[in-house]
């Protein structure tokens, strides 16, 4: 191959990733085919990492990366030309030329990034379940409790929201023998319990694992206004794909709570973006560092799933890059969707080590020229074997390479760049403050105080007629109240059915508007939502 300066640089087909005796290229329409970034600590990932997002970016391919020490947020600032990184160039006949990247910066805990939030429905029993490490029995009365908020009309926000309900679904034993009508949540209790045996005990357990995530700050995570994915997927006025980098040092120390946040924004994009094919290059690129988190104790219902997201979501036009140590960390139904391939060294210190760089080597297609094995215990720092797809989507042979340099910055940014970074963001003000509107404690709350009467019970077991509580939260389903980040399903069919209706006239389209979407929409207002693969709302 040719090796010509103007020969070893990005074009809007391919990445130039690095050079052996091969120079080893991404495709950029085999992008969303998946990847995998592998090796021992120390040994170049990071940097691979950031070569290959600096690539999509300059051919206009959002990316999204998970930031674990902080030594991405590099990517945002001008590359300098220190010696060991130029000596680098020069090996490879390059020719170092300095860059940087529009970023924005994300961070679950509003501290170093603009605040990502999602609300309590969106994210669905399934990955909430994950998230709390509940068991069966507790996972199928969070499911009940999901079931009666949705067919209530009862929103579930953020982390109040889910207690009152929880509270509202147990049973009451001081209301034992009671009339119906002296309980204020008897249609929401009777509703959980015709699913179901609901206890007591069981509800407590869940309401303290919530308090332990309470405590490790996953409150922070939900609320609104939540957030957009589309935000994930803008370009720059050059054209260039925006870098988003979600602040994660702090986030790690809570390992289950970071893996449901990746699961969680991958299941939305699943289920929020159209089909798109095969394309030219991808809509989004996401990397997932630390990627065996996600499967660490996963049940065999949730790799399932996840597996089904990540065959699927190619078709989407996005790719999913994992980021780990070894490719074993990776269950085998999802390592064969991963099609391209960077192995850093591996150390093979013991038998279980020895036992991890054969495995690792039989992921690659054989190069007769190399020992793949051998040579994954001998790669030096920034070394790495790859295997990235051509032609017709075929692996190629595992060949030996030199990781290109970075052209932006190789390691963190300081607070004051941050800070400057964050001011000029294109998102700057969306998600920083945190909004609390009404939703399932304040209806939940007037009930019990008599403010707001009990909604009637409706067909199916469900509970919960049109609205359950139309007097007392038409405002907030019509959205005219408050500002949100996000409306809920019967939110967005109301306010579209009112549009031209304000706050004055409310109270007296409420009766009219029962009659005349009854039939058609009203229906699907106080039934349960529709969820996909991962739990989450489809929105389509």
């Amino acid at each position: 191959m040719a090796t010509s300066d103007n020969k070893l640089a990005d074009t809007d087909e391919k990445i130039f990733v690095g050079k052996g005796e091969e120079t080893a290229w991404l495709t950029l329409a085999l992008a969303n085919r998946h990847g995998l970034v592998t090796g021992a600590t120390g040994t170049g990932k990071t940097v691979s990492l950031q070569v290959m997002a600096e690539g999509f970016a300059r051919a206009g391919v959002p990316v999204f990366a998970a930031d674990i020490k902080g030594d991405l947020s590099g990517i945002s600032e001008v590359g300098e030309a220190k010696d060991f990184i130029v000596k680098r160039a020069e090996q490879m006949g390059l020719t170092f030329q300095a860059d940087q990247f529009s970023t924005v910066f994300w961070d679950v805990f509003g501290e170093q990034g603009h605040p990502v939030r999602a609300t309590v429905t969106e994210m669905g029993p399934l990955l909430l379940s994950r998230m709390l490490d509940l068991n069966d029995v507790q996972e199928g009365v969070l499911n009940v409790a999901f079931r009666v908020a949705d067919e209530n009309g009862l929103t579930l926000i953020d982390m109040k929201d889910l207690r009152a309900l929880l509270d509202a679904i147990a049973p009451d034993g001081s209301k034992k023998g009671a009339d119906d009508g002296e309980d204020p949540l008897a249609s929401i209790r009777k509703a959980a319990q015709s699913y179901g045996n609901v206890s007591k005990a069981t509800v407590g357990t869940i309401q303290r694992q919530l308090l332990v995530l309470e405590n490790q700050g996953g409150a922070k995570f939900f609320g609104e206004p939540a957030l957009t994915l589309k935000d994930f997927m803008r370009t720059d006025r050059d054209g260039r794909g925006m870098v988003n980098i979600l602040v994660a040092d702090k986030l790690m120390q809570s390992p289950r709570l970071y893996a449901t946040f990746l699961l969680w924004m991958l299941s939305e994009l699943f289920e929020e973006l159209p089909e798109a094919g095969d394309l030219p290059k991808p809509k989004l690129v996401f990397f997932f560092d630390e990627a065996h988190l996600l499967f660490t104790d996963a049940p065999k219902a949730l790799m399932d799933k996840i597996e089904q997201v990540v065959r699927l979501i190619r078709s989407k036009g996005v790719g999913v890059y994992f980021v780990t140590q070894n490719p074993i960390d990776v269950p085998d139904k999802v390592l064969a969707q991963l099609g391209n391939r960077v192995q850093h060294a591996l150390r093979a210190f013991t038998p279980r080590d020895q036992k991890a760089v054969a495995a690792a080597a039989q992921t690659f297609r054989p190069n007769p020229k190399l020992d793949t094995a051998r040579v994954i215990m001998e790669l030096g720092k920034g070394e790495a074997l790859v295997s990235f797809l051509e032609g017709g989507g075929t692996p190629s042979m595992v060949e030996r390479i030199m990781v290109r340099p970075p052209s932006a910055r190789i390691g963190p940014i300081t607070p004051e760049e941050r800070k400057a970074i964050m001011d000029a963001s294109p998102v700057k003000g969306k998600y920083d403050t945190a909004i609390d509107a009404e939703s399932a404690y304040e209806i939940i709350q007037k009930r019990l105080s008599g403010a707001a009467a009990p909604a009637e019970g409706g067909a199916g077991g469900g509970g919960g007629g049109i609205l359950g509580e139309i007097g007392a939260i038409a405002a907030t389903i019509f959205g005219t109240n408050v500002k949100r980040g996000r409306l809920s399903t019967g939110q967005v069919i109301a306010r579209n059915v009112t549009r031209s209706v304000t706050d004055k006239v409310v109270g007296g389209v409420v009766a009219d508007l029962g009659k005349s979407v009854g039939g058609s929409v009203g229906g699907s207002i106080g039934r349960a939502l529709v969820r996909g693969a991962l739990g989450g709302i489809l929105r389509r």
